[in-house]
């Protein structure tokens, strides 16, 4: 496992995160909590400190599954939760469409604290907004409740998580991040879907802010696990995030003619693993997150940084290959996560 710090915190985490989300809801397919237990221990096991949660997961279970499972290693873990949806006043919607937010700072105090109840620990590493837009992350009364909790030791660093889809919104939304607050953002960014990072990287290395990426391995088109056969099961979050045929062309089976081209990638290690290292060669990403629902997976994925290193060349291809949008129409700027 490799480590980083998180620039603009004091925070050091693994490469390698795990978002708590595939084993702490039914968005994904691991049902069962012992399962789920399981696979964060394992991760443990396999180097991985980074655990990124929300209290919306679940409503709130998987945060107490977290604690479950590794509340004894919690000196040794860095842990990410979010707020932001208001979880007391509205219940968890079907399809995972998105409950009403609370920016005030009276609820932030009343989310940290519940988060913190069901961690049972004395701290959140990094709290970030959830999903917020624009005008949340310029709210200076909330920015000021953040450091009032920093400064009462509640939490130790706060940061943006931008979504939940990939929206060109999230361009500006996370440069302020950056530039106003100096608080790390979480984006989509990989191989398929880079317009994102191509913005907001420089921006974050120039200003000496980290970046924390999830869906690096673009919904599983990374993995080699998809087919244009693929049906996603009904609890799969991906089988309502691309109903139409048009959506699933765009996604699915552009995705795949892209995949089909780097296959060159393969010859020194598994795609998902060059996948990961195409993320970490930016110097800004502290560390990705990827949706890990098996062992198998785990353990590829955690591989990645025994395996060898993507070379300049390797790198050089990717980008002609993005640039070129892999010789296919122009490209969407959504999908699945």
């Amino acid at each position: 496992m490799e480590y980083r710090r998180l620039l603009g915190t004091d925070l050091t985490v693994s490469a390698l995160g795990f978002g708590v989300w595939t084993v702490g809801t039914d968005w994904w397919g691991v049902r069962e909590p012992a399962e789920g237990m399981r696979l964060l221990q394992l991760a443990f096991d396999l180097g991985v400190t980074f655990f990124d949660t929300a209290d919306t997961y679940g409503s709130g279970q998987a945060e107490s599954l977290l604690q479950k499972a590794l509340g004894q290693s919690r000196d040794q873990l860095v842990i990410g939760s979010k707020f932001g949806y208001d979880i007391y006043q509205y219940p968890e919607r079907p399809s995972q469409r998105e409950r009403p937010q609370d920016w005030s700072p009276t609820y932030l105090r009343r989310a940290v604290e519940g988060s913190l109840e069901r961690l049972k620990t004395d701290r959140i590493d990094l709290y970030q907004l959830h999903n917020p837009r624009r005008d949340a992350i310029l709210r200076d009364d909330l920015f000021a409740e953040l450091e009032a909790l920093k400064g009462e030791g509640l939490i130790l660093a706060y940061g943006t998580a931008l979504g939940p889809a990939l929206d060109l919104r999230q361009i500006e939304e996370a440069i302020l991040s950056i530039q106003v607050r100096k608080a790390p953002p979480q984006i989509i960014y990989n191989l398929l879907e880079q317009v994102l990072g191509e913005q907001v990287l420089p921006v974050a290395e120039a200003e000496k802010v980290g970046v924390l990426v999830r869906v690096p391995h673009a919904s599983g088109l990374l993995e080699g696990t998809l087919d244009q056969q693929t049906q996603f099961a009904p609890g799969d979050h991906r089988s309502w995030r691309i109903t139409t045929s048009e959506r699933r062309k765009a996604w699915l089976e552009d995705g795949l003619k892209k995949v089909e081209q780097l296959a060159f990638l393969e010859e020194q290690r598994p795609l998902i693993q060059a996948a990961i290292q195409f993320c970490l060669s930016q110097p800004a990403i502290a560390s990705v997150l990827p949706n890990i629902y098996d062992q198998q997976g785990l353990e590829r994925m955690a591989g990645a940084f025994a395996a060898p290193p993507l070379s300049r060349e390797e790198l050089a291809e990717i980008q002609r290959l993005y640039r070129s949008n892999f010789g296919l129409e122009a490209a969407p700027t959504g999908g699945a996560q």
